[in-house]
């Protein structure tokens, strides 16, 4: 798989399941925004952020939204060697019109074509028809040729998932009717919201359950089995997305994932207290090396994963098809029966 992407941010970077095989910047490193399944080639003339055209074969390209999509190519890759003669090109979007005059794409009089601010509606089938002329070199007699690449621009827009993390850790105590044990985990909650509460995330779903645990060499142990989930969306959320609202995801994962790492960091750290700071040991402390994380993918309401129609961009969120619909934060989209819910990104049926 391939990747480019364009640079504005007007477009919301849907998935485009271009119909026609596409070799995407081939050798070249991955271009933020944009994810495309590809026929690989050995060809070092294939430009950065190029999509080509292929009338053999299917090929899905996944651009992100609110980002540009890289340029199609209303040609293959062999036919952009080649000399021709009077070219002309027709675009025609998923409503059956010509796209030559409308704002949202960028076309160009050599046929590339860039669509803009990707949203969710622009999802669909892409075609374009080459016609040129052949001209022979002993009679100059004149042929009209023509060529058609259906890019099946399934615009299907994708975003990145929103991360949380599950986190799970132990706590050895004296008894499991010991009355500082709720005490214990309350206090061990609020030390946590303090650590990240600046990121705007919080701590969410916690529970403990207390177990009695035979250790080899050590009996019988009571152990505190404590669960949480660390979210990025605390109060005022919000708020810093608005100074980012295309790419919001990436930035409340970034925040999340600096959550993790410093609550990660805070029970490191209790392993070296017992060791080195406490002459006597708690009656309620951390089990060394029991914390663990466990990476949480949700998708905004709209979006779905599919990792068999979207092999190309398994990880991502990409936009619900028509006859689907996505109403809550939920990895999937559903199936909708009702025969008017036809557009992408449905939130409801």
């Amino acid at each position: 798989m391939a990747a480019g992407g364009g640079s504005p941010r007007s477009a919301p970077g849907r998935l485009l399941r271009i119909v026609v095989a596409a070799v995407v910047a081939a050798g070249l490193g991955p271009l933020h925004g944009v994810r495309a399944e590809a026929e690989q080639h050995s060809v070092g003339l294939v430009e950065r952020n190029y999509v080509y055209g292929n009338p053999k074969h299917e090929v899905s390209v996944y651009v992100k939204v609110f980002t540009n999509s890289p340029f199609l190519l209303c040609m293959d890759l062999a036919r952009s060697q080649e000399e021709l003669i009077d070219p002309n090109y027709l675009w025609i979007g998923p409503d059956g019109r010509s796209l030559e005059g409308q704002l949202h794409v960028n076309l160009t009089a050599t046929g590339k074509l860039m669509l803009l601010g990707f949203k969710e509606y622009m999802s669909g089938a892409y075609t374009c028809t080459l016609s040129h002329k052949i001209i022979e070199t002993t009679t100059q007699e004149e042929r009209a040729m023509s060529e058609t690449y259906k890019f099946m621009v399934y615009v299907t827009a994708y975003r990145e998932a929103d991360h949380a993390y599950q986190v799970f850790v132990r706590f050895t105590t004296r008894e499991c009717e010991l009355q500082a044990n709720g005490l214990f985990f309350e206090e061990l909650l609020k030390i946590l919201t303090n650590i990240i509460s600046d990121l705007t995330c919080h701590i969410t779903e916690s529970s403990y359950k207390c177990h009695s645990v035979r250790i080899p060499n050590q009996g019988l142990l009571h152990e505190l089995f404590i669960s949480f989930q660390v979210n990025p969306f605390a109060e005022g959320w919000e708020d810093v997305c608005k100074q980012v609202p295309y790419d919001c995801e990436d930035v409340t994962n970034m925040r999340v994932q600096e959550a993790r790492d410093r609550i990660g960091e805070f029970f490191r750290k209790q392993t070296y207290a017992l060791r080195h700071e406490f002459q006597t040991v708690p009656t309620i402390h951390y089990v060394e090396s029991s914390f663990s994380v466990t990476h949480i993918d949700s998708c905004r309401p709209g979006f779905g994963k599919n990792d068999v129609t979207h092999q190309g961009c398994a990880s991502c969120c990409v936009v619900c098809e028509p006859g689907t619909y996505s109403p809550n934060n939920e990895v999937t989209c559903q199936l909708c029966t009702d025969p008017q819910v036809r557009m992408y990104g449905a939130r409801f049926c």
